[in-house]
């Protein structure tokens, strides 16, 4: 899935990552404001992890968000 579409329905997405990365806050992601980069940094401090590591993680979370539309998403809220 392309970022910019994560980023443009991240009041959706963030939801999914908070099951993910459950460490970062609401407030965090809502921050993020869909920022691929500046989620990777949260995951790192986060998690202790080195950059190859946090961008692995979010690559396999954004590739499994293929299937998920956003309107499929605010069901489960």
């Amino acid at each position: 899935m392309i970022w910019e579409r994560i980023k443009s329905n991240w009041n959706q997405y963030q939801v999914r990552a908070k099951e993910q990365w459950s460490k970062l806050s609401e407030e965090q992601l809502a921050n993020l404001q869909g920022s691929r980069e500046a989620l990777a940094s949260r995951i790192r401090e986060a998690y202790g992890l080195g950059a190859e590591e946090a961008e692995k993680q979010l690559a396999g979370w954004q590739a499994l968000q293929t299937d998920r539309e956003p309107s499929l998403l605010r069901r489960r809220t």
